[in-house]
């Protein structure tokens, strides 16, 4: 993508901050905006250089900008999303932007579930981080929901094929209610545990394991899952295997 200027609306959710200082590191213009800037992305922002315009404005999109990410926490009234809407200004998801920016072409590595998830990912990126003090090609990209501790951010960008992703189960945009994680086509995948969480969007433990079933789905003959070993719903969502599963926990069969 050549070099725009890019305004993310809920700029200070964790992925949308995340993505932000991605995009910042290939060249694009960015702004944002959000209802309430707070800690930590509102300090991560800050030492980016990136202005945070509050609260949500139809006057945030001047001048108009040519390409704008939509938080999936903005629905319909919004000003931001009625101006978009009625003029027309190019608009796309934060899961949608990442998958075309960054992840195709690259080795992708999700982490997913409804618990763990953030700690599993910040975890798996510094594996990769210490194996690249042996070997440089190791060293990831990545996006984590959360600044973790051993990075001192939240994101990471290199020129090398791994891009490590927490994937969210959480919808994707007003106008795309699926979960984020069906956006990164993992190549390997880690479920943590399949659990009911998110009422707002799900009605139940069915809904759930659905859109997880539909994650396991798109990883292709060649990848893998791990997958955690001691949760019946975790089981089920891995059935039928079409790839490599292998099973990680205390109990005698964890492989």
């Amino acid at each position: 993508m050549k070099p725009k200027h890019i305004h993310l609306s809920g700029i200070c959710g964790t992925a949308m901050a995340s993505l932000a200082g991605l995009l910042q590191l290939q060249g694009h213009r960015i702004t944002g905006s959000d209802k309430a800037a707070y800690p930590p992305m509102s300090d991560l922002l800050h030492s980016l250089g990136i202005p945070v315009l509050e609260p949500y404005a139809a006057a945030n999109l001047d001048p108009v900008p040519d390409l704008v990410v939509i938080g999936n926490a903005l629905s319909r009234g919004n000003p931001e999303i009625e101006r978009i809407l009625d003029e027309r200004i190019p608009f796309t998801s934060m899961a949608a932007l990442l998958h075309e920016e960054f992840l195709i072409g690259r080795e992708s590595l999700v982490v997913a579930g409804t618990h763990g998830k953030t700690t599993t990912t910040s975890m798996l990126a510094w594996i990769y981080q210490c194996a690249s003090q042996q070997d440089p090609a190791f060293e990831p990209s990545f996006l984590i929901g959360g600044v973790a501790e051993n990075f001192a951010t939240s994101f990471q960008l290199r020129p090398t094929k791994t891009f490590i992703v927490e994937g969210d189960e959480y919808d994707t945009a007003f106008f795309d209610k699926g979960p984020k994680f069906l956006h990164y086509f993992p190549d390997a995948l880690i479920l943590t545990h399949v659990e009911f969480d998110h009422a707002d969007i799900y009605a139940d433990l069915s809904a759930v394991k659905t859109a997880f079933k539909r994650l396991v789905n798109l990883v292709p003959k060649r990848g893998i899952v791990i997958a955690y070993d001691a949760s019946e719903n975790v089981t089920e969502c891995l059935q039928p295997p079409l790839c490599r599963v292998e099973r990680y926990g205390f109990s005698t069969s964890a492989d």
